[in-house]
């Protein structure tokens, strides 16, 4: 048996799946793609989660509209985090040009151009349905692994949290936050203190900064009403196919931290509200995160052990998630051991450290008698990836160099028209893109506190009055003082001395010596 019919027996006999899978593309061997042998991608395993990874302009991108198309089409709803702004012309049909004819005639297959059911999103100023959520959803933990605090100052969010719980103060959005703040180390503390115990001033200066900080990258149109609902991402349209939802974030490379809170607020919701399913035939959800390296750059140790956490756990819910980034590198180890489905484009060695990285990357793929892994990460073209993943046991397959399939829908992005358009048939934007500013904890501590600066303010103005007082008394004669204090004892004498007095002391006096004399006959 030659080399070549080998590979093909490997290949034929591995990415064939009982289940449903969908097509990625063709194998290729001694740089030449194999007809009538195709890499497929079984459905079941779509919530081990994975990577995409290459340089720039391998045709990454391209390859997250490949698999969210399969999996729309399975009707599995997507989410993808779009950074760049080039995932929207998923909404429209594509165009066939020269390369993709040339492309699929290789592969002996035929290409249909096709829109996608798409709906964007935002957490910020970007036309779409506006994603919200609110501090009390967050919880002391998380929001405090968000503000990056240690155990004490934690322990404090903890305090704040359960106070505004027993007082029935709505925590919605971070001005609620920090009012709660400001009255707990003002006019609340030594109430507080008294049932809750000492807090710590420089603890809440510490933790305001913080709040603060986040606010400055953009984290009050985040935080607030109405709160979105994870299952408005699992819908599918009229004709069965799951909803390609895209959050636009393409003003987020300069807020990492706002991204990060945003990103992990979802997990903590997704990993929250969606029961148990086990082992499904294919995934319920599967999201998709372009540029990971922002969510880790900026994230603590305490933040990073909560999302390898929640990835760790979020599989058993049918959820799978994707992480597309130029690097493998950019992923923390203990993250990247939990990704079965491994696409990398090619890479580009510029020094004698990206060799070197390269040859340890090789070494994440399985082995292969058919590749030399390290040299063909940098000899492969754009649309061209090394690919494995786990079949439907859980095991890897082979791995294989693939010549991927391109998207059908549109390889461009909408302009402002299509955008506007598509927003304004969207059935979320009524029910999400109308503030509600209900009264929560601002309003009603505000009103607290104003009450009780006028009670003091009145109060001061009593003490005011009382030491004027005095002080008027103070700077009188002495001969004015000496006159009161006469006119005073005049008056008392002049009563004792009137003759209706004198009359009626002499009555009492007769009366009691005539008893006197009455008892000694």
């Amino acid at each position: 048996m030659s080399k070549l019919e080998e590979f093909r027996q490997v290949i034929d006999s591995n990415y064939v799946f009982k289940g449903e899978s969908f097509l990625l593309g063709a194998p290729k061997f001694n740089g030449e793609a194999l007809e009538d042998s195709y890499i497929r991608v079984p459905l079941k395993t779509m919530n081990r989660h994975g990577l995409v990874a290459g340089a720039t302009g391998t045709g990454k991108t391209k390859s997250l509209q490949v698999i969210a198309e399969a999996l729309s089409d399975a009707s599995v709803s997507v989410v993808m985090l779009d950074i760049k702004g080039d995932l929207s012309g998923l909404a429209e049909p594509g165009a066939e040009n020269k390369i993709i004819k040339e492309r699929y005639s290789l592969m002996k297959i035929d290409y249909h151009p096709e829109g996608y059911p798409v709906e964007l999103m935002t957490i910020s100023n970007e036309p779409g349905v506006r994603l919200r959520a609110t501090v009390t959803e967050f919880g002391p933990v998380l929001m405090s692994k968000i503000l990056d605090l240690n155990d004490t100052q934690g322990g404090l969010v903890a305090l704040i949290y359960k106070f505004c719980d027993d007082n029935h103060l709505p925590l919605v959005d971070l001005k609620d936050f920090i009012k709660v703040l400001q009255y707990i180390g003002d006019e609340g503390k030594v109430e507080i203190e008294k049932e809750y115990g000492k807090i710590s001033s420089v603890s809440l200066g510490t933790i305001l900064r913080k709040i603060i900080e986040l606010q400055q990258q953009g984290a009050d149109l985040f935080f607030g009403e109405p709160s979105f609902e994870v299952d408005d991402l699992m819908r599918t349209d009229a004709q069965g196919r799951g909803m390609i939802n895209i959050i636009r974030v393409t003003d987020m490379q300069d807020r990492p931290k706002l991204f990060s809170t945003f990103l992990l607020q979802m997990l903590a919701e997704l990993y929250a509200t969606c029961p148990e399913e086990g082992d499904l035939d294919k995934p319920k959800l599967v999201l998709f995160i372009d540029e990971a390296h922002l969510i880790f750059q900026e994230a603590s140790s305490a933040l990073l052990q909560q999302i390898e956490t929640v990835i760790k756990l979020i599989r058993s819910k049918g959820i799978g998630i994707f992480f597309c980034t130029q690097n493998p590198t950019d992923v923390p180890p203990a993250i990247l051991s939990q990704l079965g489905f491994k696409l990398q484009h090619a890479l580009r060695a510029f020094t004698a450290k990206d060799r070197k990285d390269i040859k340890s990357m090789a070494e994440n793929f399985p082995y292969t008698e058919f590749y030399k892994t390290d040299e063909l990460l940098t000899q492969m073209g754009t649309g061209e990836a090394l690919f494995t993943c786990l079949n439907e046991k859980g095991l890897p397959t082979p791995l294989a160099y693939t010549l991927l399939i391109s998207p059908r829908s549109r390889m461009d992005i909408l302009n402002e028209n299509e955008i506007s358009a598509l927003v304004q048939k969207s059935k979320l934007v009524a029910k999400y893109n109308q503030t509600i500013d209900r009264e929560s904890a601002y309003e009603i501590l505000s009103g607290k506190m104003e009450r009780y600066a006028k009670e003091a303010e009145l109060a001061q103005k009593q003490k005011e009055l009382e030491k004027e007082q005095k002080e008027w008394e103070k700077r009188q004669p002495a001969t004015y003082r000496r006159t009161s204090t006469r006119k005073q004892k005049s008056t008392i004498e002049q009563v004792l001395g009137s003759a209706a007095a004198k009359q009626a002391v002499r009555t009492i006096s007769t009366s009691l010596v005539r008893g006197l004399f009455g008892m000694l006959k």
